[in-house]
């Protein structure tokens, strides 16, 4: 599967010098090596098989054993874990396991070699002596650390080396952590950093910002500080590990992890070392905060977190067998029952700006919340305030790091715009805490926000001025088209947006973008023939700014039609939905579905009817309506059935004219759709036949919408030209149905499904094969339909569903009864 925008070993053209002078010389990256096969080192080779390239893993030769256990042992964790590292298989077996003392003649020919080995100084010198010897001369050299200055690595490597040396810090897990830190030495070629900072955006998907070459960069940095600080402000308020998560999760745009567990997830130790890294370099007048003692005992006896599978949480049988998590007291240093804490003030809801001015506009003499807020956020606020200049050089840096490595919602400056930096300000004054220089600064210039002009223009600390915000046109988001066009048309959960070029883009923004009577109603309508959409434009993308695509249809709509027993209602609402994923298809103009994350259901119809999918790589995409009971009642098993047919017919063509049974395709859409399968990546989506060969895959989430727009581009001056609807699709028919049928009996009787899961996949079997009619009859695709409707509305009247759908929508789950 193509990977967008990126065809094999790439150059790219370097832009502005950072440091040093530029050389002559010509980088690219067509094949890396990774030293070290420890956890971090292991999963960012991984990061770079998914993208497409072959990757060697090194590390040292143990003490007994095989030479490569180590390598091999790293590559076995990887295959096993959890979240998954690889995208595929094809991606796994990209990569190649070596070790130190045999293998490093095998550098010669690697583009890009990173330096992954353990936060030791010395250990990283004596590895890099080693291996300088055998890199090419065009070989880019970068380390992994955390926090050792990357310059103090390689001071012992020759001159013309540390030109090729700099720092690329990768964020655990390297395929999920969008942040990517490139840290340019004053000696490092401009050209080398600019190629790797290319790369890492485009093939490796991340969000690169340059950081200085001070202790622990940008984000763990002002991270690790927000964290040491916020287990002093818990202690000194006497608040517990528990109502601390709660506080420093959504309530506030951070992720709903908190602050202790999300210590567990990076490591105990991790956090440690981190911050006795920069301890002895802090410069501000608020130093950076003492380990707390309990972290040190953590260490000392090796409760290290989710890794030691105990830190400050820990799991444990109880004596009914069942799983049960516990949380640490940290004044007794003892575990006890975990329990859901709640906090009066923290129900707020609405977007986040409308949450912390109610956070902060709390008595905190008498409101537990706004006591802990105006102690953190204040202190956090002031503390990146002063990072200016010493970690990286603008607050739009520090912003991305921290939106990108710790997944704020808002980094620390758009989030005190969002509170009212004036407002702040004062408040802070009152409670006699000290102003950072560069906010008087701010305020002495006039300026009411840290940035203005919708985000376009920050504030630059150093001349004391507004400069625009440097932005990549090929990144724009679906909000920049808004605030630069403005929106074409559009109701609450979609709106038509111009992109330029001829080519408009349907937003999905209702909530979690499920596809409600207004979405499907206003699709239908805008791409039918003749609508002033499809006389506008020249082509569609179909997208959102939103983490997921869409979840598929409103069930809580079609809940309260069956409650109602509005049968009329339900088989109008199905048709209407068939008929606005057939104006999908049957568009004059290429329609192409830009998905990513979760694409379910009625999302993964619109996709499957699209002209093409560009995809993200982080595409979670199924028909999942077996999990409620239900069958996809949106065209979704005639598409997967067409797939297999063709599937089928492209075996038989390569079989030059042999015959091929059709039974093996059709099991393999079966099962996709009775079993509720969701990809666990875009590679994935493929085996399950969810995407084309051919089908675009965008490493970087911020590139979906482009990538899309380049596609329907691409259609358009290739002439498209529209399919018609099919009258000649030949049925597998009743031998095939009888198989599946059987098939869905054996699993039965194996206790795999229940009974009302048998009914609901022999109507899946029956739209799949046509039913008990002979192989190769000719169906129409109207007709397929007219099966799919005819189930949904059948199932829907089913009590099981009915119990089906509204567990889904209490829970989030799905009931198998």
């Amino acid at each position: 599967m193509p990977i967008a925008t990126v065809s094999g070993p790439v150059n790219y053209a370097a832009s502005a010098p950072p440091q040093a002078q530029r050389s002559t010389r010509q980088y690219h990256v067509g094949k890396v090596a990774v030293l070290g096969a420890g956890t971090m080192g292991a999963r960012i080779a991984a990061h770079i098989a998914n993208a497409g390239l072959p990757v060697l893993l090194l590390d040292m030769v143990p003490a007994k054993g095989e030479r490569n256990s180590l390598g091999i042992a790293a590559l076995q964790t990887l295959k096993a874990a959890k979240p998954l590292a690889f995208a595929s298989a094809a991606a796994a077996s990209l990569l190649r396991v070596g070790n130190f003392e045999d293998d490093l003649a095998l550098l010669s020919d690697c583009d890009w070699v990173i330096e992954a080995v353990a936060e030791d100084l010395e250990i990283k010198r004596s590895l890099l002596a080693k291996v300088a010897a055998h890199l090419h001369a065009n070989a880019i050299f970068t380390t992994n650390t955390s926090g050792l200055p990357v310059a103090t690595i390689a001071e012992h490597l020759p001159d013309e080396l540390r030109r090729r040396w700099f720092g690329t810090h990768f964020f655990n897990p390297p395929r999920y952590m969008r942040l990517l830190e490139v840290i340019a030495t004053p000696e490092a070629d401009p050209d080398a950093v600019e190629v790797i900072s290319r790369f890492g955006d485009l093939q490796l998907g991340k969000e690169v910002v340059p950081a200085h070459d001070v202790q622990n960069f940008i984000a763990n940095r002002v991270g690790t500080f927000s964290m040491m600080n916020t287990i002093k402000i818990m202690e000194e308020q006497g608040l517990t590990i528990e109502e601390v998560d709660l506080l420093t999760g959504k309530p506030i745009g951070w992720p709903g992890s908190g602050t202790f567990r999300l210590a567990d997830m990076v490591g105990i130790d991790v956090l440690a070392h981190v911050s006795r890294n920069f301890k002895a370099s802090a410069s501000d007048e608020r130093s950076d905060v003492e380990l707390s003692n309990v972290i040190d005992q953590l260490v000392e006896r090796k409760w290290l977190g989710d890794k030691t599978k105990q830190g400050f949480y820990k799991k444990q049988r109880g004596a009914d067998g069942k799983e049960q998590r516990l949380v640490l007291n940290p004044a007794s240093m003892e575990y006890k029952p975990a329990t859901k804490v709640s906090i009066p003030g923290l129900e707020h809801k609405g977007p986040l700006d409308v949450r912390l001015k109610a956070l902060l506009g709390a008595d905190p003499a008498i409101d537990k919340a706004a006591a802990f807020y105006w102690k953190v956020l204040p202190e956090l606020w002031s503390y990146a305030a002063n990072r200016i200049g010493e970690v990286t050089e603008t607050l739009v840096d520090i912003d991305r790091a921290m939106s990108s490595g710790f997944n704020w919602e808002l980094g620390p400056f758009a989030m005190w715009d969002a509170a009212g930096v004036r407002m702040v300000v004062e408040k802070m004054r009152a409670l006699q805490m000290p102003i950072p220089a560069s906010v008087e600064k701010l305020l002495a210039a006039g300026g009411e926000s840290w940035y203005r002009a919708n985000g376009a223009e920050y504030f630059d600390v150093p001349s004391g001025k507004y400069l625009a915000v440097k932005r990549d046109a090929e990144q724009a988001s679906l909000a920049t088209y808004k605030q630069a066009k403005g929106i074409v048309a559009g109701n609450e959960g979609v709106s038509l947006i111009d992109l330029g070029d001829g080519i408009g883009c349907f937003e999905l923004h209702s909530k979690m973008n499920s596809l409600g009577d207004d979405s499907v109603t206003f699709l239908r309508e805008h791409l039918r023939s003749g609508s002033d959409a499809v006389r506008n434009f020249d082509g569609f993308v179909i997208s959102t700014d939103a983490q997921n695509f869409s979840v598929g249809a409103n069930i809580l709509q079609l809940l309260e039609r069956v409650r109602g027993e509005r049968w009329d209602d339900l088989a109008l609402n199905v048709q209407q939905f068939q008929e606005m994923t057939q104006a999908v298809k049957f568009c004059s103009r290429p329609v192409v579905s830009a998905t990513a994350g979760m694409t379910l259901g009625g999302g993964c119809e619109v996709a499957l009817h699209s002209a093409s999918r560009q995809a993200h790589l982080e595409l979670y995409t199924g028909l999942v309506e077996t999990g409620v009971g239900l069958i996809p009642g949106g065209g979704g098993c005639k598409e997967m059935l067409l797939r297999a047919i063709a599937d089928a017919e492209t075996v038989k063509a390569d079989a030059r004219g042999e015959s091929v049974e059709i039974l093996e395709t059709i099991r393999a859409v079966f099962e996709t759709i009775a079993m509720a399968k969701v990809s666990t990546s875009a590679a994935d989506a493929l085996t399950l036949r969810l995407l084309k060969d051919g089908d675009g895959v965008t490493m970087n989430r911020k590139r979906l919408v482009t990538d899309a727009k380049t596609e329907a581009l691409r259609l358009v001056r290739a002439g498209y030209i529209a399919p018609v609807s099919r009258k000649d699709i030949p049925a597998p028919g009743k031998n095939v149905f009888a198989t599946l049928k059987m098939v869905i009996y054996m699993m039965r009787e194996g206790g795999f499904i229940s009974e009302h899961d048998m009914k609901v996949s022999t109507h899946v079997a029956k739209i799949l094969t046509g039913g008990d009619i002979n192989p190769g009859t000719l169906l129409s695709e109207e007709h397929l339909l007219e099966l799919e409707r005819e189930a949904f509305i059948s199932l829907c009247s089913e009590p099981k569903t009915l119990e089906r759908i509204e567990f889904t929508l209490k829970t989030g789950k799905a009931l198998r009864n």
